[in-house]
């Protein structure tokens, strides 16, 4: 890369547990050649995501080029965190060729893209191309936007109604802004659920976009790196639901930090984020535990009912054998002690 070449940057949007993680993880240990640099954005206040790509790093993207933004939506702390951070990421030596940005599950794309025309950057970094994932059997089951057919036939009769909800209006926000989506963990919606996806992508779509089935995150580096979209000049060909508005927040969101003790088997864990799937609407979980007798720190990162877990490295000297959970709901379905009660139920070990 010569000096006067424009840097290239991916942005990876994607509703919370969509894979974005895995799919970087896996560019990580795959760079086709290039150094890579990593900026990922959390919404909560405990860091998840930006420890588990520490934990991949590799010479092509060393430790100190994965950089993590906590302090809410990265569209919204343009000035005081994004371009500061880039700016940091440009002045490594030897320099990134290559920069991707997970973005927070909640944040809207386009405002983002907005950011890469700060005369700070704008003549240094180009937009190479905005990849979103799509999770195919939340997709195919109207998770995001529930009877779709019956609101797009009332706003269709009625443009005052708005019957969209939040969710929806993410999800289709980041399919508008995209120029390629990859659609995962496509075992889990079968193939009528795969092709039932598709239909719901290809109607949000503003314009035909290719859909590229991605099990466990594996993709070929070639597929969504090197697209020149320069979608930074290249706005009004993805329309949003906030276009026009100055600015957005996220109080439809709210988080809560849950801190777990020791637990004695992770099945008992397990058990109680699911139980809390269906006792209360939650959309994400995350987070760590300790496990009575292991070494290890189990890692636990749940979307519904949908649990996983790994040991993804030992606890360190000295750190306190202490779990944390990020829960993620809608505004209205955050219930901080009924959510505690499931996840630490009483008689507990104390804190």
């Amino acid at each position: 890369m010569t000096d006067i070449a424009k840097l290239p940057v991916t942005i990876i949007t994607g509703f919370l547990g969509s894979g974005k993680t895995t799919l970087i993880s896996q560019l990580m240990q795959n760079p086709q050649g290039k150094r890579l640099a990593v900026v990922v954005n959390e919404f909560g206040d405990v860091g998840v995501d930006g420890e588990i790509l520490k934990g991949c790093a590799i010479p092509d993207c060393p430790a100190e080029n994965i950089m993590e933004l906590a302090n809410g939506c990265i569209c919204c702390t343009v000035a005081d965190d994004f371009i500061p951070t880039i700016e940091a990421l440009m002045a490594l030596e030897p320099r990134p060729d290559h920069i991707l940005i997970e973005t927070s599950g909640l944040a809207l794309p386009k405002p983002l893209l907005k950011a890469f025309d700060w005369p700070d950057i704008r003549s240094k970094i180009t937009v190479d191309g905005v990849i979103a994932l799509a999770d195919a059997e939340a997709v195919a089951a109207g998770r995001f936007a529930p009877n779709v057919a019956a609101v797009d036939a009332q706003r269709a009769a009625d443009d005052s109604i708005d019957h969209e909800t939040p969710l929806s209006e993410v999800f289709e926000d980041q399919i508008s802004c995209a120029d390629i989506v990859l659609l995962t963990k496509p075992d889990l919606a079968g193939p009528e659920g795969v092709a039932k996806a598709k239909e719901i992508i290809a109607a949000e779509a503003p314009r035909p976009l290719p859909v590229v089935e991605v099990p466990e995150g594996r993709v070929d580096p070639r597929v969504i790196l090197g697209l020149g979209a320069a979608a930074e000049d290249d706005m009004d060909a993805r329309p949003s639901h906030h276009d026009g508005v100055p600015e957005h927040d996220h109080d439809d969101f709210e988080q809560i930090v849950v801190p777990l003790p020791e637990v004695e088997d992770p099945a008992q864990l397990v058990a109680r984020i699911e139980e809390l799937a269906k006792s209360q609407n939650i959309l994400r979980v995350k987070g760590y535990a300790a496990v009575a007798g292991k070494p290890m720190r189990l890692l636990v990162q749940a979307v519904g009912a949908r649990v996983r877990h790994q040991y993804d490295r030992p606890w360190k000297p000295n750190e306190p054998r202490l779990g944390q959970l990020v829960v993620i709901a809608e505004h209205d379905d955050i219930d901080t002690t009924a959510i505690t009660s499931v996840l630490v139920p009483e008689g507990s070990p104390a804190l």
